[in-house]
């Protein structure tokens, strides 16, 4: 599933950039949240799910061992690189469809 976040900020980028000019100064802080999120989706959240995986497979080890209930962690945080370029192209699409039309 593409990242719903790098499409919501490319399509934010993209129409302040349609709107204020690709030189103005929010169409680059815009620019800069972009590159913020996209690289949150997809490193820091990631690196999160993969954490939570390793936790689980060892909470069960334990767990298992001393026979007490324990939850478990949500292991899909994150975005695959692939699904944050998808997103970020979906956003660009939809920013240029609005704005043109």
């Amino acid at each position: 599933m593409p990242s719903t976040h790098s499409a919501l900020s490319m399509s934010v980028a993209v129409s302040i950039g349609y709107r204020e000019g690709w030189d103005s100064p929010l169409f680059a802080l815009a620019s800069v949240f972009t590159i913020v999120v996209m690289a949150d989706a997809a490193g820091v959240r990631r690196a999160t799910g993969e954490q939570a995986k390793v936790l689980n497979k060892l909470m069960l080890i334990f767990f298992k061992e001393n026979r007490v209930k324990s939850e478990r962690m949500q292991e899909l945080i994150g975005h695959t690189p692939f699904e944050v370029i998808v997103g970020a192209i979906i956003g660009l699409a939809i920013a240029t469809t609005f704005s043109l039309y």
